[in-house]
C-alpha cells in the first residue's frame, strides 16, 4: 500500500513504465526514442562499503538506438545533498551496466522544481569535469488535464496530472474528469491509480473531495482504501449516506474553491434527496463561480 506523496510519484512510474517515456517526449520534447521494452530494475546502488544508496525507481529502456536506464527521483524540496548523490548514481550506473543513464526528478512542488533544473556542475569555472542536468516534470510543465475525454484517453498521464497539480486552483477539476475517466480502464489498475492519488494528495480538502468522488465509484471497492471508505459508508447507513456525502461533497467543492455559499443554497442542496440531482450540482460546482450556477438550468 502506497503510503507517502514521496512514494506514489516514482512508483506511478513503475506501475506503467511507458508513461516516463511519453512524458519525456509529450512534456519535456525530449526526442527520446520509442522503447521496444522497458523493465524495473534493482534501485539498490549500494557498493561493498557499508554506505546505503538507492534510487526511487529506475527502469531499464530498450530501443533501437540503444539501452537506456532513466533514473526517477521523487523530490519534495530542495536539497543540496543531491548535488553529490545524483552524479554519483548516473557514474556508478554507467560504470556497472555500460548503458546511458538519464535522470528525471519529478515535484509537485514549483520552486523545487526551479531548484532540481539547475545544472550540477562539478570542477573549476570554465573548466567542469562533469555536468549533470536532470530532466524534471512538476507543476509548471505536466499538462492541466480538466476535460474528461483527454483524461480517458491517457489515464495515467491523468493520474500523473492529478499528482502534480493536487495543490493548485484546478485540482478540483482535475480530480473530476480522472473519476469519471477511471470508469473506463481495468477495476485493479484503477484501485492502484486510486491509491497513488490518495497519498499524493497533501491539501486535506483534496484529499476529502478526491475519497468523496471514489465513494461513489463501487468497481475498486476491494481495494485497502476502498475497504476504509466502505466502514463509512456502512455507519452513515447505506443510501442515506451517500446521499449526505455527496451534497456535502458539492458544498466543499464550492468552499474549497473559495466560492461564498449563502445559507439559501447551502440549505436546499443540504435538503437534497435526489442522488442524481446532487451528481449534477457536484460536475457544476467544479466550474462555477457563484454559487447560484448550481441551479442555472433549472
Amino acid at each position: 500500500m502506497v503510503g507517502s506523496p514521496h512514494e506514489a510519484l516514482h512508483r506511478i512510474f513503475q506501475k506503467d513504465p511507458a508513461l516516463l517515456t511519453r512524458a519525456l517526449q509529450r512534456v519535456l520534447h525530449v526526442p527520446f526514442p520509442e522503447p521496444r521494452e522497458i523493465a524495473a530494475m534493482n534501485v539498490d546502488l549500494t557498493e561493498i562499503e557499508p554506505v546505503e544508496r538507492r534510487v526511487d525507481t529506475l527502469l531499464r529502456a530498450e530501443t533501437d538506438e540503444g539501452t537506456y536506464l532513466l533514473v526517477v527521483e521523487s523530490q519534495g524540496k530542495a536539497d543540496d545533498r543531491k548535488r553529490g548523490s545524483w552524479p554519483y548514481y548516473l557514474s556508478y550506473l554507467y560504470e556497472k551496466y555500460r548503458c546511458e543513464p538519464v535522470l528525471i526528478v519529478i515535484t509537485q512542488s514549483s520552486a523545487t522544481a526551479r531548484w532540481a533544473s539547475r545544472p550540477i556542475r562539478l570542477g573549476f569555472p570554465g573548466w567542469h569535469s562533469l555536468t549533470v542536468r536532470p530532466l524534471v516534470l512538476g507543476p509548471d510543465n505536466v499538462p492541466v488535464i480538466t476535460d474528461e475525454r483527454q483524461a480517458e484517453r491517457d489515464v495515467p498521464l491523468a493520474v500523473l496530472s492529478a499528482m502534480t497539480h493536487g495543490r493548485g486552483p484546478q485540482a478540483a477539476a482535475i480530480l473530476e474528469s480522472l473519476a469519471s475517466a477511471l470508469r473506463t480502464i481495468d477495476p485493479d489498475n484503477a484501485a492502484v491509480f486510486v491509491q497513488f492519488i490518495d497519498s499524493c494528495l497533501t491539501d486535506p480538502q483534496a484529499k476529502q473531495m478526491w475519497r468523496d468522488l471514489m465513494t461513489a465509484i463501487q468497481y475498486f471497492w476491494r481495494h485497502p482504501l476502498a475497504e476504509q471508505v466502505r466502514e463509512e459508508g456502512r455507519e452513515q447507513g447505506l443510501e442515506e449516506g451517500r446521499i449526505e456525502t455527496k451534497a456535502q461533497m458539492v458544498l466543499r467543492i464550492l468552499q474549497w474553491r473559495g466560492v461564498q455559499v449563502p445559507e439559501g443554497i447551502r440549505e436546499r442542496v443540504a435538503a437534497c434527496a435526489d442522488l442524481d440531482q446532487l451528481e449534477i450540482w457536484a460536475q457544476r460546482a467544479v466550474h462555477a463561480t457563484d454559487a447560484a450556477e448550481l441551479f442555472a438550468e433549472e
